[in-house]
């Protein structure tokens, strides 16, 4: 958990304190604010076992400490001056026996959807962190929680939403969202927790002072990108269980990735992934009655994806078809939501996600280059 909250906090820290090469205008800080909201959704059942887990509508209760940006940064710029901070959240699963409660603690931006501030402008949040669940599975006292194995998880969170004024320093915000709860079968079982919600939530001491955007000169110019086309090979490690009870598995990774920038924000790839995973030979063990030899212990899959980059981190998220999975003991689909920190040096950082069918099969940690071609 300690390991997950430092990598999240190192990528986020050089997002919003990124030294300015130069400007045009000197630029005043904004003050921190706090915007308070409120879900209420339901469990999306993605598997049959979930059902029995369901008693209510789930709650969120959030603080958030946000804060604005003032345009001092490229990708302020880019990203029409987000809003960041840090959001302190509980869910109440309606569950107390089985499920219990959420608490999360997560770093959060809200990227407004178009350029022109209006009285109603409509914005998205991107939010990824961790949890503590009160009630895991246990296998002498909570036996019927199928969906979430440990204490500690990773929380990821979307939402759709629109800022309306009410004065000078108070505005409305309605919206939807998307909230994941998983450890990412580092321990089982693991079916992950999906909630959709509708959202309410006020901001206090938010100045809406309409502002036009400002104009600066080879500001945070490093996170410019300095080719169209990239290729990006990384590799990783990840951890998780075949059966509750049993050794921690280890699974790696091999990627090989052609990229494409349409512009500094937004970025297209396609490119092959191979797999060891020590989880998937006792799959084939299990099937074939024998080990796996030579080729048949690997998997690989040909994927696509896209990244949103916000200055040097990337948001991404792909999706690749098993051309190489003779037990095929998951499925032939396999996708992927990654975090990559991108480094002025071509060195990237990656946290990445991998799925069956919505369902969780392990966090992936990695180092790779980032190789620039010619235009």
């Amino acid at each position: 958990m300690k390991k997950y909250t430092k990598f999240l906090f190192t990528c986020f820290y050089f997002l919003v304190v990124l030294p300015c090469n130069s400007q045009k205008t000197s630029f005043i800080s904004p003050p921190y604010y706090i915007k308070t909201a409120v879900n209420s959704g339901f469990i999306i059942e993605h598997r049959a076992t979930m059902g029995n887990l369901v008693k209510g509508y789930p709650t969120l209760y959030e603080i958030n400490i946000a804060k604005s940006t003032n345009g001092s940064k490229l990708w302020q710029i880019e990203n029409n001056l987000p809003d960041y901070g840090l959001t302190f959240s509980c869910i109440d699963y309606k569950n107390p026996a089985e499920l219990g409660y959420a608490f999360i603690i997560a770093p959060f931006i809200d990227i407004p959807l178009n350029r022109i501030e209006k009285q109603s402008r409509v914005y998205f949040r991107i939010s990824w962190g961790g949890s503590f669940i009160t009630k895991p599975f246990n296998v002498y006292t909570n036996q019927k929680n199928g969906a979430i194995g440990s204490y500690f998880n990773q929380h990821v969170q979307f939402r759709w939403f629109w800022k309306i004024n009410l004065g000078k320093q108070l505005i409305f915000e309605p919206g939807i969202s998307f909230s994941h709860q998983s450890n990412g079968k580092y321990k089982n079982p693991n079916l992950g927790i999906n909630i959709a919600s509708l959202s309410a939530a006020l901001s206090f001491g938010s100045k809406n002072i309409k502002q036009k955007m400002p104009t600066v000169q080879n500001c945070d110019s490093l996170t410019k990108t300095k080719s169209k086309n990239e290729l990006l090979a990384y590799t990783s490690i990840g951890f998780d269980q075949h059966e509750v009870g049993m050794n921690e598995l280890n699974c790696y990774a091999l990627a090989l990735q052609y990229q494409r920038n349409l512009r500094n924000t937004h970025k297209f790839s396609f490119g092959i992934n191979a797999f060891y995973d020590q989880n998937y030979q006792i799959d084939y063990a299990y099937l074939y009655k024998t080990d796996a030899q030579g080729i048949n212990k690997y998997r690989a899959s040909a994927m696509i994806g896209y990244s949103y980059n916000i200055g040097r981190l990337g948001i991404g998220i792909e999706s690749g078809y098993y051309f190489l999975n003779t037990a095929n003991p998951d499925g032939p689909i396999v996708s992927r939501l990654s975090l990559n920190y991108y480094s002025p040096i071509g060195l990237v950082a990656h946290l990445g996600l991998r799925t069956h069918f919505a369902v969780a099969y392990n966090f992936e940690y990695g180092l790779g280059y980032r190789f620039y071609l010619k235009r």
